[in-house]
């Protein structure tokens, strides 16, 4: 991590734009420059979009994707240090916030890493690269004569060397190489190897910055009252009956409910609490999850949907069928559940807006912030922290778009943090989903015919109006969330709900005659991104259903996923890695197996979960897991995302599930919204197949079959197939 503290980053922002001026270090190749606060140190030398290296050899590198746990900023230290054949360790890793060099920002789909391979480690061999040039120069010998060592550029004949910081500038001033070539696997020193996390030091000692940690003088501190039904609004309050209490300075509406302003956290939630407020009902649904299970119901039985997928003739391939299945599944609503509350910090000058918080859209942030506070986009500086959890969650800005509106109204420094209960019940929640599987199975176990229909809402009203205007030029924005807002009306009715079909249209099991069909179901609940999308939701549904038609066919379920995924290689090479760490068909005594094997993100995962079951409580002792992510840059990093991932698919599997009455949601806190505690947790081993492909996604991956991996050991315990989450042996 860098020596350099948030507080001195920001205080040196005027010398770093006087610097960079100054200097002929400044050279940003293939980019647009970026504001000087956001995007140099005093004196370094930029070599790339990524690089800048300072006087004194200190190797910073810029991450356009932010750090929320699942270890991207070693990874894009490790492909850095790679080809710079510098230990990862000495490179500072620093969290830009909006940088017009990197575009529009935002962190998500499990791509940092994937989408970083090549482009990182080809800046850093072109840094490389002008360093040797710089350095033949300077000693007046041939690159061809010159290696690299540990921030040193070395003569191999005399041993002399030069430091990176001696010849950043010169480097700089040099053209960049058109083509390097880059280290091959046999050269790799760090690619591969399990290294330490360049952010664990500093959050174990407690150094790290989120943005719950932003303090500065005169700083107030924000509370929203909000209505606890979407679409309802604020009839009335009574601000004069807490601007009394202690600490409370500002009691006000805004688009969302009422603000508290205090001078502390806990007095502004203690006026919040006690504030009389009635609320108007607004003209939306007000949903109810009884009722949207029956909607779901009915609407599999009634329509046939818009096909995803229509290969053959289902209808007569099922008529011909030795056997035929005719079943249901249901996912409920989920929420996202950061352990860090949702925050912003949003501090005011005359000049500049600095906006702190830890999120997932750093450019929406600014563009959000600009907009409400009358700003250009250039005066908002966004400085992003570390976040304590993201999930999809921080993609969306509503927080910005409060603690905006507040300092809008006070012109002071605000910090707002939500509640765990303002999360719970102001989410934009995984969405409820309903599945209907028809399918024909041949007298051999052979699939003769694979019918889903699915019931989902569309996700593309929630990246409507407020994030639309993020993605053009500042001038179109009143265009882009116009625009924005109408396709976000339009666009369900056109292409329905398309992410919800992620791992059902492409399902990759060999069939007769396949279809996938999809029916739009909106019920006014507010839905969005949540870990792993479509597939969080499919992998359960999918890989349950095969395991149904595996005991339909007489046949074990590993041996009959593995007699149709012939066209599947990585998938078959997971299958056979977790049956042998799995000891599949051997489970210890008084537990039972089940497996999945599931693709998302590009990269395939296969479970075994090893389940005990003592009347209606349901153990999950022990997971084995498989993965294919291509290569591996760090074992370390793919082997804890994929823990984290399992365990964030067991609490949607066993815990959780948001329900809503008359249009609010029930639950409110852990209490009964609850996750999976440390001694429920499972062992877990991971075991990683090795791959020279590019690196794809682990940080989603984990999610989608664990869930589906135990319910298939219920079954196989109890003999009694559990089609809903989560799962429930009482139901």
């Amino acid at each position: 991590m860098s020596g350099l503290t948030r507080r001195e980053f920001l205080g040196s922002s005027a010398a770093a734009a006087a610097a960079a001026a100054a200097t002929s270090g400044g050279l940003l190749v293939g980019c647009t420059s970026a504001p000087a606060a956001e995007s140099s140190v005093p004196g370094g030398a930029a070599l790339g979009p990524w690089i800048q290296i300072t006087p004194d050899g200190r190797v910073l590198v810029w991450a356009d994707k932010v750090e929320m746990g699942q270890g991207t900023m070693t990874g894009y230290a490790t492909l850095v240090g790679e080809e710079l054949d510098l230990d990862p360790a000495r490179i500072e890793m620093i969290h830009p916030g909006v940088d017009a060099r990197f575009g529009f920002q935002n962190t998500g789909g499990s791509d940092s890493l994937a989408s970083s391979w090549l482009p990182l480690r080809e800046s850093a061999a072109k840094a490389r690269a002008r360093l040797e040039v710089a350095a033949a120069n300077r000693l007046g010998v041939s690159r061809d004569e010159l290696s690299v060592d540990d921030g040193r550029v070395v003569h191999a004949g005399s041993g002399r060397s030069l430091g990176f910081g001696e010849l950043a500038n010169e480097a700089a001033a040099l053209a960049e190489p058109r083509d390097v070539v880059l280290k091959s696997p046999d050269q790799f020193r760090f690619i591969g190897r399990e290294r330490p996390r360049v952010d664990a030091a500093p959050k174990v000692r407690g150094a790290a910055k989120y943005g719950l940690d932003v303090r500065v003088p005169g700083m107030r501190h924000a509370a929203i009252v909000r209505p606890p039904r979407r679409g309802d609004r604020v009839e009335r309050f009574d601000a004069a009956a807490v601007l009394g209490m202690p600490g409370v300075t500002d009691v006000f509406e805004i688009s969302s409910g009422v603000a508290i302003v205090a001078t502390g956290t806990w007095q502004a939630r203690r006026a919040a609490a006690a504030l009389p407020i009635t609320f108007a009902r607004g003209e939306g649904p007000r949903p109810d999850s009884v009722e949207i299970r029956r909607e779901q119901d009915r609407l599999l039985s009634e329509e046939s949907g818009r096909a995803a997928r229509d290969e053959g003739d289902v209808e007569d391939a099922l008529a011909s069928s030795e056997q035929r299945l005719d079943v249901r599944y249901f996912t409920p609503h989920q929420a996202h559940a950061a352990m860090e509350p949702l925050n912003c910090t949003i501090i005011p000058q005359s000049d500049r807006v600095d906006v702190h918080l830890g999120t997932q859209g750093p450019t929406a942030a600014q563009d959000i912030a600009a907009h409400i506070l009358g700003r250009s986009r250039e005066d908002v500086f966004v400085h992003t922290a570390f976040l304590g959890g993201g999930f999809g969650r921080r993609v969306f800005p509503d927080v910005v778009v409060e603690c905006a509106e507040v300092v809008k109204h006070t012109n002071a420094p605000i910090q707002l943090v939500w509640s765990r209960e303002d999360d719970t019940g102001h989410d934009f929640y995984r969405p409820a989903t309903g599945h209907r599987f028809r399918a024909g199975l041949a007298a051999d176990g052979a699939i003769t015919a694979w019918d889903h229909t699915l019931v989902a809402p569309s996700l593309i009203p929630s990246m409507g109006e407020d994030i639309a205007g993020a993605f053009g030029p500042e001038w179109m924005r009143g265009f882009l969330n116009a625009a924005g807002g109408g396709l976000a009306k339009v666009l369900p009715r056109l292409v329905g709900p398309i992410m919800a079909l992620e791992g059902a249209s492409d399902q990759p099991y060999a069939a007769g005659s396949v279809r996938v069909a999809s029916v739009l179901h909106d019920p006014g609940v507010r839905v969005g991104i949540w870990r792993s999308v479509g597939h969080s939701n499919n992998g359960f549904v999918v890989e349950s259903f095969v395991d149904e038609l595996a005991h339909a066919a007489g046949d074990d379920p590993l041996e009959f996923r593995r007699g149709r995924l012939s066209e599947h290689p990585r998938h078959l090479a997971c299958l056979a890695l977790v049956e042998n760490k799995a000891n599949w068909g051997a489970p210890a005594p008084g537990r039972h197996q089940g497996v999945a094997v599931y693709e998302s993100f590009g990269t395939v995962v296969a479970h075994v979960a090893e389940v005990s079951v003592a009347g209606s409580r349901i153990r999950v002792e022990r997971v084995t897991a498989a993965v294919d992510c291509g290569r591996a840059v760090n074992p370390d990093i793919v082997r804890a995302q994929i823990e984290g991932g399992t365990n964030f698919g067991l609490t949607a599997a066993l815990k959780s599930a948001v329900t809503f009455r008359d249009g609010a949601v029930v639950e409110s806190n852990f209490h009964d919204y609850a996750m999976l505690r440390m001694n429920e947790a499972p062992e877990i081993e991971v075991h990683i197949i090795e791959s020279d492909a590019a690196p794809s996604g682990v940080g989603e991956p984990g999610t989608p079959g664990i869930a589906a991996a135990v319910a298939n050991a219920v079954f196989a315990a109890t003999g009694k197939r559990l089609r809903e989450l989560p799962l429930r042996l009482d139901a």
